[in-house]
């Protein structure tokens, strides 16, 4: 029994690296989005798709995120969620708001709700779905709904981390509401440790976001 210890410890040492590695063995993306200028663009969404299928890979049961509506608006402006999320739409002001799209990735409405009381929506299909309130003009929002896990939205520094990426060939792309033309792509390969360092340009048109409310007040709705 005393000569087998050192190859036990061996063995358990060996486990415990294998266990170790288990989660911490994948790689990142560091993505950054820019304008041509090179001015950050925040409330971009950082997608990466492995370049071996193309196929959707939707949420786990149960995924869900939130969209609050809040002094007439609504929080955030940019949700990016993973296909097969349910959205819930918690209505946080004292009035009733009626939430709607009207976008081909997915067409809702939700009736109106008051103070208190939450809408909730599944979003199954990949792409960007402008979200609006038929009561007041100036709400906007936009939930862009991802092919995979594998996301992030750029704060007002315009980056963004992706993490947990197995090791393979990705092909990362940005998307934000404002973008002139098609989104920018790029192919990289992750390896197993270590983060990706990736920079994205987007053109952007005139910027289209939501409007402060106005000063008629909708409570009799």
């Amino acid at each position: 029994m005393e000569a087998s210890r050192p190859a036990f410890r061996w063995i358990i040492t060996l486990l415990a690296v294998i266990g170790a590695c288990t989660p911490a063995c994948a790689g990142g993306v560091s993505g950054r989005v820019v304008t041509p200028g090179g001015e950050a663009i925040g409330d971009a969404v950082i997608t990466a798709v492995p370049a071996a299928s193309g196929a959707v890979v939707p949420a786990k049961p149960g995924t869900k995120a939130v969209m609050i509506q809040e002094g007439k608006q609504f929080i955030p402006f940019v949700l990016a969620v993973q296909a097969g999320t349910t959205v819930d739409f918690p209505n946080h002001d004292s009035f009733r708001h009626q939430v709607y799209s009207f976008s081909t990735a997915k067409t809702f409405e939700l009736k109106l709700y008051g103070s208190g009381e939450i809408g909730s929506v599944v979003f199954d299909k990949p792409g960007a779905v402008p979200v609006g309130c038929n009561i007041h003009d100036n709400m906007l929002a936009y939930v862009y709904v991802t092919p995979g896990p594998y996301f992030g939205t750029t704060g007002h520094d315009g980056t963004a981390q992706l993490k947990g990426l197995p090791a393979g060939a990705y092909t990362v792309s940005a998307w934000h509401p404002n973008q002139r033309g098609a989104s920018p792509t790029q192919d990289i390969a992750v390896g197993a440790d270590g983060n990706i360092d990736v920079k994205l340009e987007l053109r952007l048109k005139n910027a289209r976001g939501q409007r402060k409310p106005g000063a008629f007040d909708e409570k009799a709705y």
